[in-house]
């Protein structure tokens, strides 16, 4: 049944576009007739389950959608360059779909630095927040500024400079997360076109 679930879990993901790996868990459950299961799966193995979905599923496609996200990624961090951006999330993981958008940590003095960047450069923006765990049980509530470039949604978390030192906790496996730099996503781009 464990199998069966993240099988499942992983396919809604990966079909249905679900983001968050306990809606998949507890969908996944449902549609399995295990819906008062407290043995859910680990978000780790659901995670390893999509990237082998995506390899078998989405074949060349996916890998082009992949490619294409993580160019735009390239363009937001060289627009943002002088933020340190590192690009996080599912386009650095792998696991990025046709509705994914490109997530970036900025570092920065203030947030408001970030916001006078995207309004002297006329870029229309939604503000929000994001909760992140830090350390064991440490969290912090960090600004949030999302805008579309063309077609992709391009997601910017702004941290002090300090938050370069320290990457958050990932909700995949608990562990700090995982961060690409700059030259870090172009030698991913150039590996891929080898």
């Amino acid at each position: 049944m464990r199998v069966s679930l993240i099988r499942e879990a992983a396919r809604l993901m990966a079909e249905e576009g679900i983001k968050d790996y306990f809606t998949a868990k507890r969908k996944a459950a449902q549609r399995l007739g295990a819906a008062d299961t407290h043995n859910l799966p680990k978000n780790q193995e659901i995670q390893d389950a999509l990237i082998e979905y995506q390899e078998v599923f989405g074949g060349a496609e996916h890998l082009a959608q992949l490619h294409e996200l993580r160019r735009e990624a390239v363009k937001a961090m060289e627009l943002f360059e002088r933020f340190r951006p590192r690009l996080v999330g599912p386009v650095l993981l792998g696991t990025a779909d046709s509705s994914s958008g490109v997530q970036l940590h900025l570092f920065a003095d203030t947030p408001e630095t970030v916001l006078f960047f995207l309004m002297d450069r006329g870029i229309p923006f939604d503000p929000d927040e994001r909760r992140l765990r830090f350390g064991k049980d440490g969290w912090a509530v960090l600004p949030v500024f999302r805008f579309m470039a063309g077609n992709t949604e391009v997601e910017l978390t702004v941290f002090n400079e300090n938050g370069l030192r320290e990457a958050p906790r990932s909700e995949v496996h608990g562990r700090p997360m995982e961060r690409a730099s700059l030259n870090e996503v172009r030698s991913m781009i150039d590996g891929a076109e080898v």
